[in-house]
């Protein structure tokens, strides 16, 4: 099961950091980031993609599931 990052309520940088700091931790791990802001699902996808990962996003209805991977 991957490990899932509460990012919602959070305004940028913060999710971006969170996002940084689980892909430094566990840079081969799959994780999911919780996120409530367009502007931060777009910012922590553009960090991911440039730091090599894959993203795919869910939408719930009020929040984002990013779902990133190696």
């Amino acid at each position: 099961m991957a490990k899932t990052i509460d990012a919602r309520g959070r305004s940028c940088p913060e999710p971006v950091i969170m996002t940084k700091n689980a892909l430094d931790e566990n840079p081969e791990e799959s994780f999911d980031v919780l996120i409530d802001a367009e502007v931060a699902v777009e910012n922590v996808t553009r960090f991911a993609k440039n730091s090599g990962y894959k993203v795919d996003i869910d939408e719930d209805k009020d929040y984002f599931i990013l779902h990133i991977q190696k």
